[in-house]
């Protein structure tokens, strides 16, 4: 078994261009930019900037077009046109589970690969004692290379393990099938095989599920199941549905996006080496438990959507996709584009049809079998470009467009969204894109990619930078607010201080590099020092300030809206194998004599405030003030006003500001006593904005010092 390390993503670009509305080099253009004609893709004509490159954005809609038609117009191999008999769909050409790999398909069982280059291919395992029988022979049916078994139902039953023995020109080995449904591990030799499965009773959902209303507005809780619980081990999905659901539920989230639930052999590669795409995890339990905990957070009125792999794939060759039929092409690039050096796994060739047929088919295949409500496109900076951004600064709206992109895996990534929202409408779908390439998020018929959302990654590098570089008395708060709105218009993005990203080992957490040492020993209520104090203040003040701003929604990891105080380090060599951080400390959150809870009930506030007010529903921020000097931010949304004063040491008894006239009443006070504050500030106060000489309609505040304040207008 080929093993893989762990994922360095903070490998990846630099801060990214996700912020970048009108780069200066674009800027240069204007004069000669004219308003473009009808014909050119809407996100041209929304985004005058664009003009330049309307022909690039034209062609890329056009292939996207193009592939669509090839993929369902009767003109693809037969390996990929076998699978249902409606024509026309992009929906039912997405199927190829229903197609290859193992079913039972009433009184016999069918087995069918693709292996163009394989010669023959054998099922062996436990029915077989691992030996290649003739009878267990698959037979090639046409050139393309889609092999096909029928055997009794007696041959196989439930629990069995199998591989595939494959022979190529010169050579042979063992493989998975690339459509296996369930792999498990020997504890003791440590191998891989896949496993059949068709139990007695199969699952049975007992909720329906639509995203609405709002859920609409994301609010997620991303979630890793096997590093969830309190003891030093790997986690089931039945402990996440009984002990860490009622937590997610509890803190107000609307949204899971849970990791690593592709099987991957590495644990610790944080389920981004992915070796079998249409297995759910095997580590953390069985595939009904896996439903379970779908339907149960449905029923609890939860979305789930899982994190997608589609960037790259891990090297293993036993287990995985590559050399799977003697050649690293078959669904790779071949030679060097087809490695991933970095992150050490391979790069798939999106303009393969059959590649393709596989990729959409992993999209609908968790939306149809687990229920799914969505997924969250991870690392796909890395397909967007063939430098996969790496070392590269995105500094002009030239950079994604030249022929460094891959448009074709911009057109797969359109075809993606095609497929998931026409199989469910209201599925959600999330772009983790590092570089900002315009369009991501923008519809399909705008000529754009269709995604849902775009994560706004430039805001956890941002508070990286004021926390860990730049003393509290030096932050801008005119650069703070133009990192916080600093997005696409036309496109909705989701927000959030800090994410797994910013936990893994090697960097810190939000709160570690807040309150540093006195981590260790000063946590407790009677031992606070003030730089717990400055801490608890700044951790409260940043993740509000992240959620009031937010483009559409809003995103949390397990953990950290307590402020979870150890980075995630997964067992290891270099550990001795140790799961001391790959656990969450649910402890000191429920320990009320320690002063993690004063930040969990402090996000839920927030939480419940931005759900009541349907804050993030309102895309019109209205900045009120902006001080430098005395590090005062305010700005309206959705009817709030919401005040925060960094600076370390000066408060404000009277501060002006300006406001939409009428009454208001304090709802939140990242100050008050059960919060952790000082509780310098009266619950419930009310103010008014009144229009004072000068005819500016103003309301003053007393302003603590590293305090943030939300009020309500009154009707």
């Amino acid at each position: 078994m080929v093993t893989t390390p762990k994922r360095r993503k903070s490998a990846c670009p630099q801060r990214p261009a996700s912020a970048v509305h009108r780069p200066s080099s674009v800027i240069r253009h204007l004069s000669s930019v004219v308003c473009p004609p009808p014909s050119v893709p809407r996100l041209v004509r929304d985004d005058p900037y664009l003009a330049p490159y309307a022909d690039w954005i034209a062609r890329r809609v056009q292939l996207a077009k193009e592939t669509e038609t090839r993929l369902t117009g009767g003109t693809m191999a037969p390996a990929c046109n076998a699978v249902r008999s409606t024509a026309g769909r992009l929906a039912d050409f997405a199927a190829g589970h229903e197609y290859f790999g193992l079913h039972r398909q009433g009184d016999a069982w069918v087995l069918r690969e693709w292996a163009p280059n394989a010669t023959a291919i054998t099922l062996i395992g436990t029915f077989s004692q691992w030996r290649e029988d003739p009878a267990l022979a698959l037979r090639r049916l046409n050139l393309d290379g889609v092999w096909e078994l029928h055997l009794p139902a007696a041959t196989l039953k439930h629990g069995d393990l199998y591989r595939l023995r494959m022979h190529w020109r010169g050579g042979s080995g063992d493989r998975l099938s690339a459509y296996a449904r369930r792999v498990v591990q020997d504890e003791h030799t440590k191998i891989f095989n896949a496993q059949v499965w068709a139990p007695a009773d199969p699952y049975l959902w007992r909720h329906t599920f639509q995203r609405s209303g709002g859920c609409r507005t994301p609010l997620i809780y991303e979630a890793h199941v096997g590093m969830a619980q309190e003891e030093g081990k790997v986690g089931t999905y039945r402990e996440f549905k009984e002990k860490i659901l009622p937590r997610i539920v509890a803190a107000g989230y609307n949204t899971i996006q849970l990791m690593a639930i592709q099987e991957h052999p590495y644990y610790g590669s944080f389920g981004y080496h992915v070796t079998n795409y249409f297995a759910a995890s095997s580590r953390f339990g069985t595939p009904e438990e896996l439903k379970d905990l779908v339907d149960t957070a449905h029923a609890a009125g939860l979305a789930v959507i899982m994190d997608l792999i589609h960037s790259h794939a891990a090297r293993n060759e036993v287990e995985g996709l590559s050399r799977f039929d003697g050649t690293l092409f078959q669904y790779f690039h071949e030679g060097p584009r087809g490695l991933h050096e970095l992150w050490d796994s391979r790069c798939f060739d999106y303009g393969k049809p059959q590649v393709l047929h596989f990729l959409l088919s992993n999209c609908r295949f968790w939306l149809d079998e687990y229920r799914f409500d969505g997924f969250r496109f991870d690392g796909i900076t890395s397909m967007l470009y063939r430098h996969h951004g790496l070392g590269k600064a995105f500094t002009s709206y030239a950079d994604y467009f030249n022929e460094s992109v891959d448009e074709q895996a911009l057109a797969y990534l359109t075809l993606a969204n095609k497929v998931i929202h026409a199989v469910r409408p209201d599925a959600l779908t999330v772009a983790e894109d590092m570089s900002g390439m315009p369009g991501l998020a923008a519809p399909v018929e705008r000529g754009g990619v269709g995604f849902d959302f775009r994560l706004a990654m430039g805001i956890p590098d941002y508070w990286i930078k004021l926390t860990k570089d730049t003393r509290d008395e030096d932050w801008s708060m005119s650069t703070l607010w133009h990192e916080l709105t600093n997005r696409r218009r036309d496109e909705r993005t989701i927000s959030y201080a800090e994410s797994h990203d910013q936990a893994l080992v090697g960097d810190q957490t939000l709160i570690f590099r807040l309150i540093e040492r006195d981590m260790y020993n000063h946590m407790a209520l009677d031992s606070r020092t003030l730089q717990v104090d400055r801490g608890l203040a700044l951790h409260k003040m940043i993740r509000l300030a992240t959620l009031a701003t937010a483009g559409n929604g809003y995103l949390t990891f397990m953990g950290n809206e307590f402020g979870h105080p150890e980075w995630i380090d997964f067992p290891r060599e270099g550990n001795n194998w140790s799961y001391h951080y790959a656990r969450r400390q649910w402890r000191l959150r429920d320990d009320h004599s320690l002063v993690y809870h004063f930040l969990a009930d402090f996000d839920k506030a927030m939480i419940e405030m931005a759900r009541l007010a349907n804050l993030l529903d309102d895309p019109d921020l209205r900045l009120r003030v902006e001080h430098g000097d005395d590090k005062v931010l305010g700005f309206e949304r959705a009817g709030l006003l919401f005040l925060f004063n960094f600076h370390p040491e000066k408060s404000y008894p009277d501060y002006p500001v300006e406001a939409t006239p009428g009454e208001y009443r304090l709802i939140l006070d990242s100050d008050a006593p059960f919060f952790g504050g000082h509780s310098r500030l009266a619950p419930n106060q009310t103010y008014v904005a009144a229009p004072d000489a000068k005819g500016r309609t103003l309301l003053t505040a007393y302003l603590p010092s590293r305090t943030a304040l939300v009020l309500q207008k009154l009707a």
